[in-house]
């Protein structure tokens, strides 16, 4: 890489297991904050963490190599998804700030963010990215919102997660309005094992990660039949005796999902009685979690699952064969809302859509610390990666900081609402199956409390040709609630040509929706032009029922560019903004 720029300030902090020459071209920065727990009384742990700003879990690894890792060959997670891995902005220049250690508490936490936050802000930064979140407080307690107001006064652009707090309502953390705030969806990527029955009429594919290149070759079937609890492979009532050293059949076909309700502590039981392995016949295969398990699972449909009980029942001395760490790609459809990616309205601000739009945080393979056990193949006996699949809108934050440093490498000028605002108005509304992007949890539609303004799309979002360009002193005066509100906005023209844009609004029953005027005219680039947006609900002509789901309904407001590609997408949505309990 070439000689770091004379306008960076940073430095790198020497400490435990970490010094200097640590750094390079390519990380930059590294520093940590502790004052705050250190003011308190609390240490930091010798065993469980570093005094340094080194990487003990794995967390900071992962994200900045998604936002800005050079290419990798030959990397996976124990043969699943092999290729080279890259990160979003592989030239971008990283700088680390540790401000969360082991045994934090909660405003400890929060007094060092700020503090890294700031110091970010001093040594140069361009993008901020932070894969955390704080309690949903007014604006002017919580850190990362004081702290990425700070940020935004300097051109600095902030993407923030979410949170893993889905799929209901309300969830959001980071939603200040001046934040681009992130959900997590689903690639078109499958991780899974090829299950062929005995006589090898019939073969599957289920869903598994199991982290090891493994084939099971005719392995005797147990299955429970006529006991529910030995059915759904309750270890609590399976004898050792009848299952040891097969692979079990656990049919979870009805629609209470017992899986569902089961504890965490249950979920990472020991081996199921000493058994090879286990087929969960389940659709809701990402409540599974395969990783869950010390032992090879396999997670297959209800259909598919349905086709193998036949055949248990219905095969003297019936068996399977089972070929781990296959990666399907090209699944359809995607991308899907991830069942844990928090949902807005903000509590705080529930007038801005929030979160703002969606990016993949679902089985995301990146960099992890090479020396800490992470894949568990047995009780107390996990293997080491030096890349881990993992997933939560931590994964899908960091996407959007290294799409945003190449937005800001091909636009100088932008500021980061206009970054945002390009990132928004082109997204893709359609999966790659031609349809609405569906919620995972319950397979049909979403909604934008859910998505945002729908799925990244990158490439777009380089020519938008307009934005919504929002400087420091119009949140002010939205946080006053005097001059800037709801129903005005400014367009500004990015593209090096005049242009018009007419305005096509997209309304469901229920919601009226006016724009005045409905053509705007752009001189040239940077040219402005205002307009008014006038939106009106009624419930009740929508058959919409006030629940604790917070939904009402959405539409789009679209400025089509006449004679042009452009076309500027917004999502418009009413909720119901309940009083807080």
């Amino acid at each position: 890489m070439p000689p770091v720029p004379q306008r960076w300030r940073g430095i790198c902090e020497t400490g435990t297991e970490f010094n200097t020459s640590y750094c390079n071209k390519k990380l930059i920065g590294a520093r940590k904050f502790s004052q705050g727990m250190k003011q308190v009384g609390l240490n930091i742990s010798s065993t469980d963490d570093y005094d340094s700003p080194r990487d003990y879990m794995g967390h900071g690894s992962h994200t900045s190599s998604t936002a800005g890792g050079s290419p990798v060959q030959h990397a996976d997670y124990f043969g699943y998804a092999k290729g080279t891995a890259t990160g979003m902005a592989p030239l971008a220049r990283i700088a680390m700030y540790k401000v969360i250690f082991y045994s934090d508490g909660y405003d400890v936490a929060a007094t060092d963010t700020l503090a890294g936050m700031d110091q970010a802000i001093e040594d140069g930064v361009d993008i901020m990215s932070l894969s955390l979140g704080f309690f949903e407080t007014p604006f002017h307690e919580n850190p990362i919102a004081i702290g990425a107001f700070a940020a935004l006064k300097k051109g600095i652009f902030v993407t923030c997660s979410a949170g893993n707090s889905g799929p209901r309502g309300y969830t959001m953390l980071n939603g200040a309005t001046w934040l681009t705030t992130i959900g997590a969806g689903t690639i078109d990527r499958q991780f899974g094992a090829e299950v062929t029955l005995g006589n090898g009429s019939i073969i599957v594919t289920g869903t598994s990660i199991y982290p090891e290149n493994l084939f099971i070759s005719r392995v005797p079937v147990y299955f429970g039949l006529g006991n529910r609890s030995k059915e759904v492979c309750d270890w609590n009532s399976l004898d050792p005796k009848d299952v040891a050293g097969k692979f079990l059949f656990c049919d979870y076909d009805d629609e209470s999902s017992q899986f569902r309700q089961m504890s965490e502590n249950d979920r990472y039981g020991p081996d199921i009685a000493g058994a090879t392995g286990a087929i969960f016949s389940e659709d809701d295969a990402e409540f599974l979690h395969p990783d869950y398990f010390y032992m090879p699972i396999v997670i297959v449909s209800t259909k598919d699952g349905n086709l193998l009980k036949n055949y248990i029942m219905n095969t003297t001395n019936a068996t399977v064969s089972v070929k781990f760490g296959l990666t399907l790609l090209g699944n359809k459809p995607a991308p899907k809302v991830a069942y844990f990616s928090s949902r807005g309205p903000d509590r705080r601000s529930p007038w801005t859509l929030k979160p703002d739009i969606l990016d993949p945080g679902y089985h995301i393979l990146a960099a992890w610390v090479p020396k800490r056990g992470f894949a568990p193949i047995r009780e107390d006996d996990y293997l080491l990666t030096d890349y881990a699949l993992v997933s939560g809108t931590s994964m899908s934050c960091p996407h959007v900081a290294g799409i945003a440093a190449l937005l800001k490498a091909a636009h100088r000028d932008w500021s980061p609402a206009a970054i945002r605002s390009a990132l928004m108005t082109t997204a893709d509304v359609i999966d790659n199956a031609d349809g609405r992007i569906i919620d995972m949890t319950t397979e049909v539609a979403g909604t934008p409390l859910d998505f945002g303004a729908v799925h990244v799309n990158p490439n777009k979002a380089m020519d938008p040709g307009l934005v919504y360009d929002i400087v420091a002193e119009d949140y002010i005066n939205y946080l006053c609630a005097m001059n800037y509100t709801s129903q005005q906005r400014v367009l500004t023209n990015v593209a090096d040509n005049s242009s018009v844009y007419r305005a096509v609004i997209s309304a469901p029953q229920g919601m009226k929706a006016l724009v005045q005027p409905t053509a705007l005219t752009f001189s040239g680039k940077n040219s402005k032009a205002e307009f008014n947006m006038t939106v009106e609900i009624d419930l009740e002509a929508a058959s919409v029922t006030p629940q604790s789901d917070y939904f009402g309904n959405y539409g789009f407001l679209s400025w089509y560019e006449v004679n042009g590609r452009h076309v500027v997408r917004s999502p418009v949505v009413s909720a119901i903004a309940f009083p807080e309990t």
